[in-house]
């Protein structure tokens, strides 16, 4: 990342070539190009002068990088060009300012109501450490993307955070630098509470950011609208996970729904992916395995010759067709999915750097348990029953000893509930009593799924053994 002594951005990428803005910011460069000969600098010179490679410098004087008002004010002092280049930034500027309005539909939030006129939360307040770099959690920064950047000091998020949301939409300045770090740094903290359920208003503080960002957009010239959407996309994305997190599924819906509009836009493949798995779910747990398949389907589509795209898309036809009760279809999907996660390699980790080998192989194998689980239950058959728990084991050797508590738990579940489709109620009892000892009601809703699923498998087991009702009962009081 290219800083300056103000904290400004030097460059960052300029709009379409052909556009009006994008000739703006050529004149910019043949007029930069123009002081710096007459000051008698090279282009290396001229950026060790002001702290750069020459190659910032070069895309500057050929127009494919625009340069923040303060840059070009240094550039106009170091040249002595009188403000001439200064007020070539802002014709610049303004040429893009004069581009196409913002589509009403960029600005439409997932959620209409009370909340917006109501102040942001204070966010760190709400979030426990946020990370020093990005990617992190699954956040990428909208700037740079995977190539990664620091998040600023805890300090500084708080009022970064407060300038952001309370300007005025309409006349404050695009969005730097420090501002888009902090934003998606305070965003994967967040995640990290809601996973954590550490704070009830968690998803609240992200939907009324998500508005802040939303007002900026009519106001910010048409070619550096992109981090803002993008941020859109994250921030609406995680509204829908915290908000999936927590039962409320029709509102997940209409936030994962703006996710992929807005992701789709900013040329995100990584969240378009995340929304319609997402998606997916939220179609399986309403029982609607013909809407979860087209989801799935579309994954593929969303992110066409990535290998941990078409897993993720593999696996959720997968679990479409066990719902549906189609072995076969199952099986093929499972088959397929596994034999992608051979095939990732590095242009699958530039479009999502949290990626690895093992978180991969973790997400195939969890939605492959419980697809051979739903298969074994529609149909009544042991021997897939013993398959899923063979998958749910090798994913939770996978997850580690302190990783996501709720996921941990998650896969414990899956496990004893895949033994009762086996026909052996005695071993998934043994692995439940540790398990639930120190659990208490309140679990995330996908937790919460899985435990009346085993519920009702329990609960309906010939027999009627004591033990089995008890712990039936005991899953009633913690999943209703």
């Amino acid at each position: 990342m290219h800083r300056t002594d103000t904290g400004a951005t030097l460059v960052e990428d300029a709009p379409a070539a052909g556009t009006p803005a994008a000739d703006s910011w050529r004149a910019f460069g043949e007029r930069l190009r123009h002081w710096r000969r007459r000051a008698g600098f090279t282009q290396a010179q001229l950026a060790t002068e002001i702290g750069y490679d020459h190659t910032a410098v070069s895309r500057l004087e050929h127009g494919t990088r625009r340069a923040t008002s303060r840059v070009a004010d240094h550039l106009d002092r170091l040249l002595a060009a009188g403000g001439d280049l200064s007020a070539a930034c802002r014709r610049a500027e303004q040429g893009e300012r004069s581009g196409p309005p913002v589509p009403a539909e960029l600005t439409r939030p997932p959620l209409p109501g009370a909340a917006a006129d109501q102040p942001p939360l204070p966010l760190p307040l709400l979030v426990g450490r946020p990370p020093t770099r990005l990617p992190d959690y699954g956040m990428l920064c909208p700037l740079h993307g995977a190539v990664g950047c620091e998040v600023p000091a805890p300090a500084d998020l708080a009022a970064l955070h407060l300038a952001f949301c309370a300007a005025d939409p309409l006349t404050a300045p695009p969005l730097d630098t420090d501002t888009a770090h902090a934003l998606a740094g305070l965003l994967a903290a967040h995640l990290r509470a809601g996973e954590a359920r550490s704070h009830p208003d968690t998803a609240v503080a992200v939907e009324r950011t998500l508005r802040a960002v939303l007002a900026r957009l009519p106001g910010t010239p048409a070619g550096r609208r992109r981090p803002l959407v993008r941020l859109a996309a994250e921030y609406a994305h995680a509204a829908g996970v915290l908000r999936m997190q927590q039962g409320r599924n029709a509102t997940a819906m209409a936030c994962f729904d703006r996710a992929l509009s807005w992701s789709e836009l900013a040329d995100d493949p990584a969240t378009q992916v995340a929304a319609l798995s997402d998606m997916s779910t939220l179609a399986r747990l309403d029982g609607d395995p013909a809407s979860a398949l087209g989801y799935a389907r579309e994954i593929g589509r969303a992110a066409p010759g990535r290998h941990w795209a078409a897993a993720m898309s593999q696996v959720g036809q997968a679990r479409a067709h066990a719902l549906a009760g189609d072995v076969r279809q199952t099986l093929r999907h499972i088959g397929r999915a596994r034999l992608h996660l051979d095939h990732i390699g590095a242009r699958d980790e530039s479009d999502a750097p949290w990626l690895s080998i093992a978180s991969m192989q973790l997400r195939v194998e969890s939605g492959a348990a419980a697809a051979l689980r739903d298969a074994a239950a529609a149909v009544d058959n042991p021997r897939l029953a013993l398959r899923a728990v063979s998958a749910a084991r090798t994913a939770l050797h996978l997850l580690g000893p302190h990783q996501l508590p709720s996921a941990r738990l998650l896969f414990t579940v899956r496990i004893a509930d895949c033994h009762v489709c086996a026909h052996d109620p005695g071993t998934a009892l043994s692995l439940l009593g540790p398990a639930l000892e120190h659990t208490a009601p309140g679990l995330p809703a996908l937790v919460g799924h899985e435990l009346r699923g085993l519920r009702d498998r329990l609960a309906a087991h010939p027999g009627r053994r004591p033990e089995l009702t008890d712990t039936a009962r005991r899953l009633t009081e913690l999943a209703p």
